[in-house]
């Protein structure tokens, strides 16, 4: 076998390590390489330390740099020449993220001004300083958003009052909605006093629509829809008569009370002492008959009335998408629900759009009693089981506005599209579903339906069709019903406490509070009556079909009135 010849080991008697150079060990060492011998006692250090400073210049005879570390290479001149080079070479990687600006208004400013110019010429300052302006109104918009709910959120958007206060109003009381927020009342459930009209059942090809196979929406001319007051209505007449109960009102007079914590647009309502008796009433042509449009949204609406984006136009267009879509999702095959009176607002003969009057009755306390005209749009059967719906139209303007698409994210992301809309629309979407809850109606169907093209304000498809329990949905909302009652219960108690005679709530502007005002007896008498659905901007958009099927959705307000006057 060959063996492994392992050489001479010196030992070293003197300490550790081989040696010294006269060893013959060490006869061939290089001459240009540095040795440091060591003892036992000495500690042993880093050969190489990264996480030091190398300070060629440091004192030598100062001992804590001695022992900086074990092997000291300034003494051979080759050496510190090759380190030299190193060095030179040598740049250190930062691997730590650098640190995030923080990217406010003032940096922006500062960044800014510190900037020197590129260019000299107008053009380039001119679109500086648009660009300022810009950013400057999103900052303002910004932290109005943040500064809280009862802060202005809109900018600089004066609102105007529903109703000219006179200066021989004379004003009772102010009441802020941070006082509202804290009321709560129970009722019992209701009864059912009368039931009339009739009712179409609901066509479920619609819940299987989607935006890949949207429908188009047709518009019913020859269906008339009737927004009657409370004080109007024939039936409340009578029943009032009998002494049924003590107060009296409507589905949207009263949703708009339960819900007025959450409005920004001025709304009012009439209130008329008459004996023991009180009546709930709206002015003609209010602006309960519409609906508002991006009323809580933070993003300012345009204030020309003559754009087809301002509020006015909107809650115009969402009036009119609403009365078609509660037509056009209904099986109009003649066979209908009919009630134990018919339609208390038609002529006979006339074609009226398919409702269902429910006249509940609420006890408040032992001695008095409410009495309110529900309305539902719909029926469906399950299982010979019938089931009342309300019907009622989300509308999409513009995309920019919200910053959701329907079309790309109704599919994939119902949910954000509907918190986009519980945002933007927050009052009204609570309205809604009060009035659901005010009916005891099953289910409460949302239709999305969007525009053709944005700038096109005639024509509009349904992109989708959803269907919510009432009160599910109002728990997902967070609409409490007996706070809603309180509301109505506080509102009550105060008017009855004042003198016979007629007054307004108004709901204040600019401030999150309403007035109440005592006003003569002539007040309203002699108000102009306002088309809620102007007649040229539903004539316009030729018809689609030869049917006659498709027609504009007029409010015949002029034979209402006719009928108020027969009543």
């Amino acid at each position: 076998m060959v063996g492994f010849e392992v050489g001479a080991v010196p030992f070293n008697s003197e300490g550790w390590g081989p040696p010294e150079t006269s060893s013959p060990l060490l006869s061939n060492h290089p001459v240009n390489v540095p040795f440091a011998p060591f003892s036992r006692s000495d500690k042993l250090g880093r050969i190489a330390d990264w996480t030091r400073n190398y300070n060629p210049n440091r004192n030598q005879n100062n001992p804590r740099n001695a022992a900086d570390s074990v092997f000291d290479f300034t003494g051979d001149d080759t050496l510190g020449a090759v380190a030299a080079d190193e060095d030179s070479s040598f740049r250190l990687v930062d691997g730590k993220p650098p640190p995030r600006p923080k990217f406010g208004p003032k940096w922006r400013f500062q960044q800014q001004r510190n900037q020197l110019p590129q260019r000299r010429d107008e053009e380039v300052e001119a679109r500086k300083r648009e660009a300022e302006k810009e950013r400057a109104r999103r900052d303002r918009l910004y932290h109005l958003n943040r500064s809280g709910g009862n802060a202005p959120r809109r900018e600089a958007a004066a609102f105007k009052s529903s109703v000219d206060i006179q200066p021989e109003w004379n004003m009772l009381d102010q009441i802020p909605f941070s006082t509202f927020t804290k009321l709560s009342f129970s009722v019992p459930e209701p009864e059912d006093l009368l039931l009339c009209g009739g009712l179409e059942f609901y066509d479920r090809s619609y819940d299987r629509v989607t935006p890949r196979n949207e429908r188009r929406l047709e518009r019913f001319k020859n269906r008339n829809f009737f927004k009657v007051t409370t004080t109007d209505d024939p039936v409340i007449r009578r029943l009032a008569n009998e002494d049924k109960a003590t107060v009296f009102a409507t589905d949207s007079i009263l949703s708009t009370l339960m819900c007025a914590p959450r409005s920004v647009y001025s709304w009012d309502i009439v209130i008329q002492r008459v004996g023991n008796k009180l009546f709930f009433d709206k002015r003609d042509g209010s602006q309960l008959d519409l609906l508002s449009v991006h009323e809580t949204s933070q993003e300012p609406l345009p204030e020309a009335k003559d754009d087809i984006n301002s509020a006015h136009s909107l809650s115009v267009e969402a009036a009119y998408i609403n009365q078609n879509f509660s037509q056009q999702v209904l099986i109009r095959d003649g066979n209908k629900v009919t009630f134990e009176e018919p339609n208390p607002f038609a002529n006979e003969g006339e074609e009226v759009a398919p409702v269902g009057y429910r006249y509940r009755r609420w006890k408040l306390d032992d001695e008095m009693y409410l009495v309110a005209r529900c309305e539902v749009q719909s029926v469906v059967e399950v299982n010979e089981k019938r089931s009342f719906l309300t019907l009622n139209a989300l509308n999409e303007f513009d995309p920019k506005y919200s910053g959701v698409d329907w079309r790309q994210k109704l599919e994939t992301q119902r949910g954000a599209v509907l918190a986009t809309e519980l945002k933007n629309n927050a009052n009204k979407l609570a309205k809604w579903t009060a009035q659901s809850l005010l009916a005891s109606a099953d289910m409460m169907k949302l239709g999305y339906v969007s525009r053709v093209h944005p700038r096109d304000h005639f024509n509009h498809v349904i992109l989708a069709v959803v269907g919510y329990k009432p009160r599910d949905f109002a728990a997902q909302i967070n609409l409490n019903t007996s706070n809603m009652w309180g509301i109505v219960k506080s509102i009550v108690d105060l008017c009855m406490k004042l003198n016979e005679g007629k007054y307004v709530l108004v709901k204040d502007p600019s401030k999150p509070q309403v007035r109440i005002y005592e006003v003569p007896a002539d007040a309203f008498e002699n108000d102009y009556v306002e088309e809620p659905l102007p007649e040229d901007e539903q004539v316009q958009p030729p018809a689609e079909n030869e049917d006659g099927g498709e027609a504009n959705a007029a409010t015949s307000e002029v034979e209402a009135k006719e009928i108020k006057a027969e009543a």
